[in-house]
């Protein structure tokens, strides 16, 4: 009769099916500390943007001045947010530098020829919804590339922005349709809709379910089709989104200005995609937040802020934006390859 031999086993070896669980926590700790070096890595940034600022422009550092910088940022905050969303699906939308300048122009025209606020601005918004709706599905459904799709309808959209207007500024003939900057608890309204909205768009992506099929699909797109979310619709969604917020963006600035022209927010696609990566999203997707969009976007705003007060031409800007852009897309670089080695 065959005798059982008990086999040696290490006590100091972990059980089969503690291993995904240790795997999970180290996971875990890692896109923690990976978080923390991104937020600490900002947070540091935009105080040494503060403190220089503070000593080097004159009353930049004022209560005042501080309401002027929220107030710039309030259009291209709205923009952002609808970019984040592409983003960390996996995305990327060149189009809303063609959409904001579109919704300010349509809302213009809307007003000028006696359409009630309300209506013009739900007409500007649904027109913008389309563009993205157009752009989601040639995406989606053909299957060209989103860099490609977003550049063709952004050359379409400002097109169609000069061919509306003649390639003119279109003013309000009842100036008194334009203005939303009522203040309300020290601040201009459009800025309390920038921060409404900013809570919403945080909400969603964090708390609902839809939130994390965005996350997915940008992670993993096969995986996430398997899961059984239906990514080409997601996908297709937040590129709604993105446009109809770039439109609702483009009616706020022709309020603010009172005027539409297609020259206004051309470098939206530019801004919005340098906060976005900024705060911490990755061109590869799945990575991201509102929170860290939202610093992004300030810390842009206040060094365009920084550098008017201290009369630096206006191209500067441009340099200093396109520079941030690439320290930001390089710290999320090695913000990765720290990951791969920490994981």
């Amino acid at each position: 009769m065959a005798r059982a031999v008990d086999e040696e086993v290490d006590p100091g070896a972990p059980a089969p099916n503690d291993a995904p669980k240790r795997d999970a926590a180290l996971s875990g700790r890692t896109r923690l500390a990976l978080g923390a070096m991104q937020g600490l890595g900002l947070g540091g940034f935009y105080i040494i943007v503060l403190i220089y600022f503070s000593v080097s422009a004159p009353f930049f550092f004022s209560a005042s001045n501080a309401v002027n910088i929220l107030s710039n940022v309030s259009v291209i905050g709205i923009v952002t947010l609808g970019q984040a969303y592409v983003l960390i699906a996996g995305g990327f939308d060149l189009s809303v530098s063609g959409t904001v300048p579109l919704g300010g122009v349509i809302f213009t025209m809307l007003i000028n020829r006696g359409t009630s606020i309300p209506e013009a601005w739900t007409i500007a918004v649904l027109a913008g919804c389309a563009i993205g709706l157009a752009n989601g599905l040639i995406i989606t459904r053909i299957g060209i590339n989103a860099l490609v799709t977003t550049l063709g309808t952004w050359s379409i959209t400002v097109g169609l922005a000069y061919v509306v207007t003649n390639g003119e500024t279109v003013a309000f003939n009842d100036l008194n349709q334009g203005p939303i900057d009522n203040v309300v608890l020290g601040m201009p309204l459009y800025v309390w809709t920038m921060i409404l909205i900013t809570v919403i768009a945080f909400a969603v992506l964090r708390f609902s379910v839809y939130g994390r099929m965005i996350y997915a699909i940008g992670g993993n797109r096969e995986a996430s089709r398997l899961a059984g979310i239906r990514v080409d619709l997601v996908t297709t969604s937040v590129y709604v989104i993105s446009a109809g917020l770039s439109s609702f963006a483009g009616v706020m600035l022709a309020q603010q200005l009172l005027a539409g022209a297609p020259t206004v927010g051309a470098n939206a696609a530019l801004n919005s995609i340098a906060a976005v990566i900024l705060g911490g999203a990755a061109l590869t997707g799945g990575v991201g937040g509102i929170p860290g969009t939202v610093v992004g976007t300030l810390v842009l705003g206040t060094i365009a802020n920084g550098m008017a007060l201290m009369q630096v031409p206006s191209f500067y800007q441009q340099i200093a934006t396109g520079a941030i852009l690439l320290l930001a897309v390089g710290f999320g670089r090695l913000r990765a390859v720290f990951g791969q080695l920490a994981g």
